[in-house]
């Protein structure tokens, strides 16, 4: 697979966090959302990627170039980014006056494109940053990000601040962007729906760790619930339902039912059948589900 980010042995250290070792690559042509709770180290990678968190160990490349003591920063010239929190020394200016500066950083800067971004996002581009509410200043940042129709797209919380039907236009702005197929759009957000709609792979990341990076629709295919019932409450039914195919995660749901989870419905299904446990019921999982089943076992494992 083609990859336009790949991390080997990537650790990050700080006084009271660590990031990795991260060991991934970010499908080239692709949406790959960046899912985690708070605190896990989201943006922490978005700075690494961008060269402006020293790493301890690994190695980061990003769009063909290796940045371990690269001081070659053209491949951010490729690069469209938006920060979580916007900058507060960029209050002053205009939207119009920061794509100003912005374009001069940019050799891909289109005027019109930007123009047109802040039309489909309804912005005003003569406003004062500062003077804009939290979604219009998001939309007009996005724009900027937009407006040189980087190779590479990294948004930290794109919707923070958007009404729904910003949000849609947004969404519908991001679905355009990838539609020449030679695109990468990185995006963390805890939107669920967000991540319906866009991702084609999840990177599950947790405490600076991370858990895994899996193609989205097989993920929500394969993931299932299985509550089965039985009397081996005194017999080592737990025990046995924990060498299920596919195992994930298993508890008790009352007298002698549990709530299986498997990655591996099928063969997982068939092995409760064979043991003698009534499946009542097989559900598929939902994406925080999920997380927070892989969260479970990574604070088993430490």
């Amino acid at each position: 697979m083609d990859y336009s980010v790949s991390l080997r042995g990537v650790k990050l250290e700080h006084e009271r966090f660590s990031l990795g070792p991260i060991e991934c690559g970010i499908p080239r042509g692709m949406v790959t959302a960046i899912v985690g709770p708070n605190g896990s180290g989201k943006s922490t990678l978005f700075r690494a990627l961008l060269g402006l968190e020293p790493i301890s160990a690994g190695q980061i490349e990003v769009l063909g170039t290796r940045l371990n003591g690269n001081r070659d920063e053209s491949y951010k010239n490729k690069i469209g980014f938006l920060a979580e929190n916007p900058h507060m020394h960029d209050n002053p200016f205009t939207a119009d006056e920061k794509a100003k500066f912005a374009s001069h950083w940019y050799p891909g800067w289109d005027w019109e494109r930007y123009r047109k971004l802040l039309r489909h996002f309804d912005v005003e581009g003569g406003i004062k940053l500062s003077k804009m509410s939290k979604g219009m200043r998001r939309k007009a940042e996005l724009a900027i990000a937009m407006a040189h129709d980087p190779e590479l797209l990294m948004l930290d919380e794109p919707s923070s601040g958007l009404d729904p039907f910003a949000w849609k236009t947004m969404i519908e702005e991001l679905q355009r962007y990838m539609e020449p197929g030679d695109r990468t759009l990185v995006l963390a957000t805890h939107i669920m729906d967000e991540i319906k709609r866009l991702a084609d792979y999840i990177l599950f990341i947790y405490r600076g760790r991370v858990l895994g990076l899996y193609e989205k629709d097989q993920l929500l295919d394969d993931w299932r619930t299985i509550v089965v019932q039985s009397d081996y409450a005194q017999k080592g039914g737990m025990e046995l339902l924990q060498r299920t195919p596919g195992f994930q995660g298993l508890a008790e749901a009352g007298p002698g039912l549990y709530r299986l989870e498997v990655n591996d419905p099928e063969q997982g299904e068939a092995y409760c059948e064979e043991n003698g446990f009534q499946v009542l019921a097989v559900q598929r999982m939902e994406l925080e589900d999920i997380l927070s089943c892989l969260i479970r076992k990574e604070e088993a494992r430490r």
